[in-house]
Order: structure tokens, then C-alpha cells, then sequence
């Protein structure tokens, strides 16, 4: 007889038992608003392993009334999606199929398409989830019918309260109290990065091994050196100032203090944040100085993800050092935030006519004024023309920076432009 994993002996059956994000989770939160109105639009789950999306997903389907299939899309593929909708037809579809469909990152273009048929004519409703952005990684067609929600780590205190539960589940099971330690309680709580599916494995397995008394040496046992020991919380303030003085220190050229803060954040196991913080600061605050920059970051994050610790160590620490050492720039940056704010401010509406949509105008173009310049025809690639709606056309947001590679661009256009 199999026995049946701690994680799902305590997997809750209602809102009331799931932690997490109150907006998402709470008494007033939209699931439950959703459950309750009955209506169960196309979804998409986002986030990290272990913050609930499954979770969540059997709770909708059991509150909405729908039949429930789970598909994977590591292993699935279209025909068990077809095999979903053949169900339809029978009575097991009387009040509708949901499929929840996990990693649709996996499903390529073509295999999408197809779902986004079965979405569209209203066989299925959808839930999928996944661990990457949806806005790169998912169909546009299928998030444009979807509602996305993100689902972010969990809080220590979630954790805490996910495990209590789970203590009392496993107590039961076991016909008699678990003996754990609050430390130990807590280290697990801190240790599980917000995943509280880590949380319940290392609770029953730390349980399995140690019948009598759990101490706080006993859950070290089971955690590795490369995360979970270094007491980070990931969900708290003192996580937030590590990302933020190692993003200072990068953007302050500080190559030692931004390997040490990678080196801490790296051994509480928290990847992914550092994977985000390098790309961010790549664009930030080094953009137009070393352009490349951007590229080469993307490639040593893609092979940090795929290595996984501890081995992603190694091209985390080259993106580090190359960005705390490369010539900095935030003039792209700042010229975004200005425009920004003349747009907040009502300015910039409309369109000069040599910059719509010529192809509105036929044969016409010369009678209704359009008169573009296409730059191409001209010397240089370049002819004078107003871009700019008329209230802000004298409006300048970029400005080169001092760098070299901003500098060359300078000289370039002004020889140019002033010819």
C-alpha cells in the first residue's frame, strides 16, 4: 500500500485552511468571491513551487461544481487534452470540465493554439499554472482570455501555520503527539523559503527519522549547506535590505561588497531573486554604457536556472563582477520617468499626421497631408520631421551620458543631424 505523502494528507479542502496572500486567500479575497458568485473565468497561477496554486485550483473546481482533470504538461500532451473534451459530450460534463493544466511553460506555440480552441468555444475552462512570467512564456491570445494571478512565497508566519496544522494531521495519523521543538518548528518555517510543500517533506521526513523528540540539530540534518542554514527569511524586511545593499553595491562599482551579499543571498537558497535583481540592475544602471551587458546577464541567469544550485554560483558571480565593474548609465531610465510623468500629466495626446497610419490613406496619402519622410530614402538614413505630438514637440527626455559608447552615439548624430 502507498502512503499517501504528508503534503497532500494536509492539503486543505477550503479557504479557510489555505495560507497566503489575504487579496488571493482571505474572507474577502477574490477566490472566494469568485466560489461564491459561481463565476469561474479562464486563470492563470503564477509563482513559485509550494505558494498554493494547486491548492487553490482543487477548491475552485470543488466549490464550482465542475469536474476537475489535472494534466501535466511535461508529460501531457494534446491528445489527453482531446481525451478532456471527448468528456464533455458525456455526462460528466453536465456542469462543465475545468482542466487544470500544470507547467503550461511546457506546451509550445502550436500546442497552445490548439488549447486556446477549446477555451474559446467554452468545452473547457482553464486553470494553468507556472513557475515562469506568463507574459513570456505563455500564448498572448490565451492570457488576453485569462485572468493571471501571482502567487507570491510564503511568509514565515504562513509557513508556521501550515505546519501547525500539519502537526495535528500527522499526530492523528500516528496515534500519538508529535514531540517537536518550537526552534525546530521555526527552523523548518524559515528554512522552507517560502515553499510549504518543502515545509511539510522536511516536517514528515525530520519526524520519520527522529520517533521520540524533534530538536533543531535533527532538521539540520536534512539541510543541505546551500540553503536554509543561513537564518534569511525570504518573505521578510531583512531579506529586502540583502537585495538592496547588493544592488547598491553593484551600482556603486563595489565588486567585493556585491560578491558577499550574493554569496549570502545564494546561501539561504534564494535563486530566483538574485536571477531577478542582476537583469534589473543590467537594463538600470548600466544600460546604454555596455549594452551588452543585457544579453550576456540574460545568458548567465538562463545557465544559473538550468545548472541549479550550487553550481549556479558560477555564472551568477561573472554577471556580479561584470556588472559591478562596467561603466554605468541610467539615461534610458531617466528618459522613461520623464516621459512617464508628462503622460500622468495629460500632455503628449494625439499624434502629428506624418507619423499615423499611412496605410489608412491609400493612394490618398499626398491629398490628406500625411507627407512622411520615409528616413531611409535620405542621406544618412535621416531627414527632419516632427515625431512629437505638437503640446510637447520640443520635449527632450534622453540625454547622452558621459560614457563612451553615449558619447560616440552624440558625435555621431550631431555630425549628422547639424549637417
Amino acid at each position: 500500500m502507498i502512503k499517501q505523502p504528508l503534503a497532500d494528507l494536509a492539503r486543505p479542502v477550503s479557504f479557510d485552511d489555505v495560507v497566503g496572500d489575504p487579496k488571493l486567500f482571505g474572507t474577502d479575497g477574490i477566490f472566494r468571491k469568485m466560489t461564491a458568485t459561481g463565476h469561474i473565468p479562464n486563470m492563470i497561477f503564477f509563482g513559485a513551487s509550494g505558494t498554493g496554486k494547486t491548492t487553490a485550483a482543487n477548491i475552485i473546481a470543488r466549490s464550482s461544481g465542475k469536474t476537475l482533470y489535472k494534466l501535466n504538461a511535461t508529460t501531457a500532451g494534446i491528445a489527453d487534452v482531446k481525451a478532456v473534451v471527448e468528456d464533455t459530450a458525456t455526462l460528466l460534463g453536465t456542469d462543465g470540465i475545468l482542466l487544470y493544466l500544470d507547467e503550461i511553460q511546457y506546451f509550445n506555440k502550436k500546442q497552445q493554439q490548439t488549447l486556446l480552441e477549446y477555451i474559446e468555444d467554452g468545452r473547457i475552462t482553464l486553470i494553468s499554472s507556472t513557475t515562469e512570467n506568463p507574459y513570456m512564456y505563455v500564448y498572448p491570445a490565451i492570457i488576453s482570455r485569462s485572468a493571471v494571478f501571482e502567487f507570491k512565497p510564503l511568509s514565515k508566519n504562513d509557513i508556521m501555520r501550515s505546519l501547525k496544522r500539519a502537526e495535528k494531521i500527522l499526530s492523528e495519523n500516528i496515534g500519538r503527539p508529535l514531540n517537536i521543538s518550537d526552534d525546530a518548528m521555526m527552523l523548518i518555517a524559515t528554512a522552507s523559503a517560502g515553499d510549504a510543500r518543502r515545509a511539510l517533506n522536511l516536517l514528515e521526513n525530520v519526524s520519520a527519522v527522529c520517533p521520540d523528540k524533534i530538536t533543531e540539530n535533527d532538521v539540520r540534518t536534512f539541510l543541505p549547506d546551500v540553503m536554509g542554514m543561513s537564518g534569511i527569511d525570504k518573505s521578510g524586511d531583512g531579506h529586502y535590505d540583502l537585495l538592496s545593499a547588493f544592488h547598491k553595491s553593484v551600482r556603486g562599482s563595489d565588486a567585493d561588497a556585491a560578491v558577499f551579499y550574493l554569496a549570502k543571498l545564494l546561501s539561504g537558497g534564494d535563486l530566483l531573486s538574485v536571477c531577478r535583481r542582476l537583469q534589473c540592475i543590467a537594463s538600470e544602471d548600466i544600460g546604454l554604457a555596455y549594452p551588452q551587458a543585457i544579453a550576456i546577464v540574460r545568458a548567465c541567469v538562463e545557465s544559473a536556472r538550468e545548472l541549479g544550485l550550487p553550481e549556479a554560483v558560477l555564472p551568477l558571480v561573472n554577471a556580479t563582477v561584470l556588472l559591478a565593474t562596467a561603466p554605468k548609465s541610467n539615461s534610458a531610465y531617466l528618459a522613461y520617468h520623464a516621459a512617464a510623468d508628462d503622460i500622468s500629466s495629460g500632455l503628449g495626446n494625439g499624434f502629428p499626421r506624418a507619423v499615423q497610419n499611412t496605410h489608412l490613406d491609400g493612394e490618398n496619402a499626398d491629398v490628406r497631408g500625411q507627407n512622411y519622410k520615409y528616413p531611409h530614402d535620405y542621406p544618412d538614413h535621416y531627414i527632419p520631421q516632427q515625431y512629437m505630438p505638437n503640446d510637447i514637440k520640443d520635449r527632450v527626455y534622453y540625454h547622452y551620458g558621459d560614457n563612451k559608447t553615449e558619447q560616440l552615439a552624440r558625435q555621431y548624430w550631431d555630425k549628422i543631424k547639424n549637417r
